[in-house]
């Protein structure tokens, strides 16, 4: 089974949802995220394949945690590498400046 690696800037971002999550809508909606963001992740340690392939950037891949909110992550042997949470709301293309 593969790891999970989180870059610095997809933790940051994760932990900026969670707070927002909390503050703006309940304790509730935050556990029922992480709880989602738990269980996909999960999955990606078995089949890392599961995501689609973006056209973005060479190797990486993309899912859709909740309607809101997408996971960009590539993979190997080893590790599973998130490299950015990304709004769905926002411009695809602002994808590249997260990842880099």
């Amino acid at each position: 089974m593969r790891g999970i690696v989180l870059s610095k800037r997809a933790a940051k971002k994760l932990d900026k949802l969670l707070n927002y999550l909390e503050s703006e809508w309940s304790e509730r909606v935050k556990i029922n995220y992480v709880e989602k963001f738990d269980q996909i992740v999960n999955q990606l340690r078995t089949f890392p394949e599961i995501g689609q392939e973006t056209e973005l950037v060479k190797g990486l891949r993309r899912l859709v945690i909740t309607k809101q909110t997408t996971i960009y992550y590539r993979y190997d042997n080893k590790y599973v590498k998130i490299a950015a949470i990304f709004d769905t709301r926002m411009d695809p293309m602002k994808i590249k400046k997260e990842i880099k």
